[in-house]
């Protein structure tokens, strides 16, 4: 029954593409978030409260009652995510993850499949991270396509540095409104975005960004980056273009491909 509402919100979307969603927080329900908990993989790492998916799961039916019971009363609060370090590939540094708490969790995955219904539609066909229907592999094909295919001399790497933990929370709210203007759905994302992270036994509040690891953080990426890179290279960068250009994002690693050096295939006014 969820996948069916869902496919309808997908469908909306795509008919409409100047349709604003107004009444979305009704899918928040009982019985979608049960669906949503048989997608948890138990003996993951635990968040802040230390409640493993098993022991969540004993009285699901009456938890999950109360879940949305205190989201009805807008009383529901994202507990703040337990922040642990892993190392890059690769690399001799770091990265943090948000690990959020069970429940936390089943919320984030109801925001994510609704949302993603919205904004699959928007995406323009550059954007290949965390897509339901595409891989890092789906980049990689598209990219050697367009250099044996097109005339690309240049391939540019990159990489915006530390996006994750600079995304901006008021700019990422407008996105979102160009597609949601249920506010009870809004609010959902900023308490999660407003949490707070659990590092070394502190709490640290959250005035930016968006911890790697959150269930709903790659779609919010893709989200953001979708009008601030994507329809910006499109409608700003490429009418200017002097020869060949592309773009392929996978979440906040770009590669422009162009024809003509940056500083020549770009005219500056």
């Amino acid at each position: 029954m969820m996948q069916v509402k869902l496919n309808q919100i997908a469908k909306r979307a795509k008919q409409d593409k100047r349709l604003k969603f107004t009444s979305l927080i009704h899918h928040v329900n009982e019985a979608n978030l049960a669906e949503c908990y048989q997608e948890l993989k138990a003996n993951k790492v635990c968040g802040v409260e230390g409640e493993t998916v098993e022991s969540y799961g004993i009285n699901l039916e009456d938890r999950l009652s109360q879940l949305v019971e205190s989201m009805k009363l807008k009383q529901y609060r994202p507990k703040p995510v337990k922040s642990v370090y892993i190392p890059k590939p690769g690399k001799n540094e770091k990265r943090g993850l948000g690990i959020p708490s069970v429940e936390d969790k089943l919320v984030e995955i109801m925001l994510k499949k609704i949302s993603e219904q919205i904004y699959e539609a928007e995406f323009l066909e550059v954007s290949y991270g965390f897509s339901p229907k595409l891989s890092c592999h789906d980049a990689f094909r598209a990219l050697d396509k367009a250099v044996m295919t097109k005339p690309i001399n240049y391939i540019v790497e990159v990489d915006i540095k530390g996006f994750f933990d600079n995304v901006n929370h008021y700019w990422l709210q407008r996105r979102l409104e160009e597609k949601i203007v249920d506010r009870n759905l809004l609010l959902l994302v900023r308490k999660f975005l407003k949490a707070g992270v659990v590092e070394d036994g502190k709490q640290l509040v959250t005035e930016v960004g968006t911890p790697q690891g959150g269930v709903i953080s790659p779609l919010l990426a893709n989200v953001y980056l979708h009008y601030v890179l994507d329809l910006w290279f499109k409608k700003e960068i490429k009418p200017q273009a002097k020869g060949h250009m592309e773009l392929i994002r996978y979440c906040d690693d770009c590669v422009p491909r162009v024809q003509r050096k940056l500083h020549e295939a770009i005219s500056v006014n």
